[in-house]
């Protein structure tokens, strides 16, 4: 793709931010600040790889999964702000997603052991555990709010705040991973996946591209899961304060 075809796209984004006029939404600057970012974030990117691809040497490559990781950290992180130490927990989580899912794709051989596999396989896993992390965390909060009274309950009645808490646990786990399961139940009739649309369009076999994209969404289903459960089970107990009541903060936090 040529940069002049590629600067025709930016019609695109002037359609969308003519609608937003059109229905007075005020999101014309974040349009334009978004597409902006988008791609100066992904020329840069770009260059990166190109440097790391032709080093092919594993610090360069430890480097790039670890910007990865730390950037979805802190942005999965922030939608915990009644969960002390969310940082952490999130940290544990995906950095636990991305070691059990890559070590076994790198473990059974089933990718090589290049910065053009790692990094991309990496990206997917990483991007998609801070999406599960973020949702966890908003709907774990939100939970423990709606059913504040229920917990109470249970802890009046003596229960454990891991007792108490289990529902609102189970509760979260299941809404974080909905998408994913979603997504994936509908993939091929509802939507063709980008790397599969991608291997499609530099003139792969379809054939092979669809093994590739198996293999992507088995592998995201499982780093969804353990994300899920990793954070959750890390958070939950902290709704409680040191006297195994709900925290007060907790049912503030809108």
């Amino acid at each position: 793709m040529s940069l002049v075809t590629l600067a025709w796209t930016v019609a695109f984004i002037v359609i969308a931010m003519v609608i937003s006029l059109w229905q007075k939404l005020n999101l014309e600057r974040d349009l334009a600040i978004s597409a902006i970012r988008c791609a100066v974030q992904l020329l840069v990117v770009g260059y990166i790889l190109k440097v790391v691809f032709g080093l092919s040497r594993w610090p360069f490559t430890t480097l790039m999964v670890m910007l990865m990781w730390s950037v979805a950290v802190w942005n999965a992180s922030r939608r915990g702000r009644a969960v002390p130490g969310a940082w952490w927990k999130v940290a544990c989580g995906i950095g636990l997603t991305e070691v059990v899912t890559q070590g076994l794709l790198l473990g059974l051989r089933i990718v090589p052991a290049t910065p053009q596999y790692v990094i991309p396989i990496s990206g997917m896993i990483i991007g998609n555990a801070m999406v599960v992390a973020g949702l966890l965390l908003d709907r774990l909060q939100a939970q423990a709010r709606a059913q504040r009274d229920e917990i109470r309950t249970w802890l009046a009645l003596g229960a454990r705040p891991t007792q108490a808490g289990r529902g609102v646990l189970r509760a979260a786990v299941r809404a974080s991973l909905i998408p994913t399961i979603d997504s994936t139940k509908t993939t091929g009739l509802v939507q063709l996946p980008g790397m599969m649309t991608g291997q499609i369009i530099a003139g792969a076999d379809p054939i092979q591209a669809v093994r590739y994209q198996v293999l992507i969404l088995f592998t995201l289903l499982a780093a969804a899961a353990i994300t899920a459960m990793t954070v959750g089970l890390l958070s939950y107990t902290s709704l409680f304060n040191a006297y195994e009541q709900l925290r007060f903060d907790v049912e503030l936090h809108r």
